[in-house]
């Protein structure tokens, strides 16, 4: 039987207050740190970019343990220079950065600067990079600021991460900004437990689920039967059962022993940002969580993404977004009214949610929405084969096969076919699309395409998939990057139903090995698809799809390699790794320095992953041509394929891992070697 604490209670409690609008007078039973003061958190006058003239940087930077009032509560974290998250550090583009950590701790330290590109000596991975920071010892990361945008940083030693040594981090162009702002706010996103991290990880080797209180029940059991019948209930029962997982398995750490803070300000508390109406605002929204996704959104405000990961994109309007842990997207918002804004981030389980508010004037507060319905993973999470009767649209191997005679359709017709942009057509009457090319297209006919049944068509357009994407294919063709965005071309019928991409491949044999208990038979490209929860709302939601660079490919040469890495997880036993073999296991994958690479990476588990390269930005092929999006964290959602584009560039021993902190911890790590071809041969 799982163990609710009193702590976790008063949590509740407070949110549920705060869900009320019954935040007035709470602030006074809120401890000093929480109003900012004392050892203060990011406060709405520290959140704000003050910016300036560009200049170097030089600063020191102490790292302490330290006992904080964090979370309505005291608890044992990790600071710098006394503050909890870490103060926010300005950079410019062009100039130069010391920035020193001297460790205070009885322990090794470390700070990773995530997403910034620098000698590989200044990356700050422990027994990759360098050796760490011994207690007492000092380390300094100089380096040439090359680039701006929104990045954060962490330490990369131990568990330190999840008890307060997370940072935002502004680099500031030499150039303006295209888009201008009046005011810029750093809005960083954290998840906080009282427990020791390590407990926590034991507990979830333990029994996986330890922290998941949303559960099904005997309750939902006959309310499925009641809508869906017995036939079906029992079979969709027993596919999870053979899976070891649960449907509502959304998130490994929840509310339950989690508190989810904006700026480290408790959600009863929340914290506020000032503004004038009719003032043009930046957002530089960071998830600087150990485990949670957040789904983002300002009620009543639309939002205009124009950042991601640090690179300029070009803008996108929307009204909500989920983003990954160590994602980064800068918005652009225009609050015109007298009146106060709720900011909510809702963790993707619906466990809980971080709080704040943009106001023209200090103490004024919005409406703050309740929590939503947690959602369930489905049939397309699993990568089930479906094709007997329970998958809408095209059946499950639909992509495998097609003969010259179905697939008499014009390639260049389907870029930006993005989120369901196919969704509600009928199948039968597809003349026009293309200039026809589509007419007549026997959907039930594309199973099994084989490898010369598309030899000569052009793939130059189909981008996003790759050519390690669809196995059983003829790659000798030309650019596979296949048919990115083409979400919602049938989706799943039969219980937990949902939009989603088309399949790309089936898997491979092999199971790979002991680390994996999952095998998604139906790998699909889902990057046009919302995030898990998103699926059904009713306003606009940002996908991967949409994210276009404003500048064009750098590199324009077909890669010369593909590297496939699948993630693998076994949930019943909390083991994760890259193709079933741990980090402490794995051979380092060597890559020639100045190669073109695909990566391709293959989601066998049905969780998402946030997977992030330290040194290189990756460029994901969502179908956007030569404006691929530069990303340094791309989450993978479950049983999809994704491909990326890399140039490395940049030479030495790369980390590249799940940014999840416990799947990290747990293996699923790799280290990227980038040298000259001699530097291999000897090895």
């Amino acid at each position: 039987m799982k163990h609710r604490s009193i702590d976790n209670d008063r949590r509740r409690l407070l949110i549920a207050l705060a869900g009320t609008g019954a935040l007035a007078g709470l602030e006074s039973l809120l401890p000093s740190y929480a109003r900012g003061e004392a050892l203060s958190s990011q406060s709405g006058v520290a959140a704000l970019v003050a910016g300036g003239s560009p200049r170097p940087v030089s600063l020191d930077l102490d790292v302490r343990r330290e006992r904080v009032a964090i979370a309505g509560g005291l608890g044992s974290g990790i600071t710098i220079n006394r503050s909890i998250p870490a103060p926010l550090i300005e950079l410019w583009e062009g100039q130069t950065a010391r920035l020193r950590i001297h460790n205070h701790l009885d322990e090794d330290t470390s700070i990773h600067w995530h997403g910034l590109l620098l000698p590989f000596e200044m990356d700050g991975v422990p027994g990759v990079s360098f050796p760490g920071i011994a207690p007492g010892e000092s380390f300094e990361a100089a380096f040439p600021v090359r680039q701006s945008g929104t990045y954060w940083y962490h330490s990369h030693s131990g568990m330190q991460e999840q008890i307060g040594l997370t940072g935002p981090l502004v680099v500031h162009p030499a150039a303006p900004h295209r888009i201008q702002a009046d005011r810029e706010y750093v809005i960083m996103l954290n998840d906080w437990t009282f427990e020791d991290p390590h407990r926590v990880m034991a507990r979830l080797k333990s029994q996986s689920d330890y922290y998941n209180y949303n559960e099904r029940t005997a309750g939902d059991f006959f309310e499925a039967v009641e809508k869906h019948g017995w036939k079906a209930t029992l079979q969709d029962r027993l596919a999870w059962n053979n899976m070891r997982m649960s449907p509502r398995d959304i998130a490994d750490v929840t509310g339950s022993t989690y508190t989810y803070l904006m700026n480290g300000r408790h959600p009863a508390a929340g914290w506020e940002g000032l503004f004038q109406p009719e003032e043009r605002i930046r957002l530089r929204v960071i998830n600087a969580s150990a485990m949670t996704y957040f789904n983002f959104r300002i009620p009543g405000l639309a939002m205009t993404v124009v950042g991601a990961d640090g690179e300029e994109v070009e803008p996108v309007e929307t009204d909500e977004f989920q983003i990954g842990v160590a994602e980064t997207y800068d918005v652009i918002i225009e609050p015109r009214a007298d009146t106060a804004y709720t900011l909510m981030a809702e963790s993707m389980d619906r466990s809980g949610f971080a709080l704040g508010t943009l106001a023209p004037r200090a103490g004024m507060r919005a409406a703050v929405p309740p929590l939503r319905e947690p959602p369930q993973r489905t049939m397309v999470d699993m990568g089930m084969d479906m094709s007997h009767g329970a998958m809408g649209g095209m059946a499950a191997g639909e992509m495998s096969g097609m003969s010259d005679g179905s697939m008499s359709m014009n390639h260049g017709s389907m870029n930006g076919m993005s989120d369901g942009g196919m969704s509600g057509m009928n199948h039968g009457s597809r003349n026009g699309m293309g200039d026809g090319n589509m007419s007549g297209m026997n959907h039930g006919s594309m199973n099994g395409m084989n490898d010369g049944s598309m030899s000569g068509r052009n793939h130059g357009s189909m981008n996003g998939m790759g050519a390690g994407s669809m196995s059983g294919m003829n790659h000798a063709g030309g650019n596979h990057n296949a048919m990115a965005g083409m979400g919602g071309m049938g989706g799943m019928g039969g219980m937990g139903a949902e939009d989603a991409g088309p399949v790309v491949s089936r898997h491979e044999q092999g199971g790979h090995g002991p680390g994996n208990i999952n095998v998604a038979e139906l790998q699909r490209n889902r990057l046009g698809e919302r995030g898990t929860g998103l699926e059904t709302v009713d306003h606009r939601v940002l996908t991967y799809s949409q994210l276009r660079n404003i500048k064009p490919m750098r590199d324009r040469r077909p890669p010369s390699r593909t590297i496939e890495l699948h993630l693998t997880g076994n949930m019943d036993r909390y083991m994760w790794s890259f193709d079933g073999v741990k980090y402490s296991d794995a051979e380092p994958i060597d890559i020639v320095l100045g190669d073109r690479i695909r990566l391709v990476l293959v989601n066998d588990t049905m969780m998402e992953h946030p997977i992030h390269l330290h040194g290189m930005f990756m460029e994901l092929e969502n179908g956007q041509g030569e404006h691929l999006p530069f990303k340094h964290t791309l989450s993978v959602l479950p049983a999809s394929r994704a491909s990326l584009l890399l140039t490395a560039d940049e030479p030495g021993r790369w980390a590249f891992h799940c940014h999840l902190l416990y799947h990290m911890d747990a293996g699923m790590f790799r280290v990227v070697r980038v040298a000259p071809a001699e530097a291999f041969d000897n090895v």
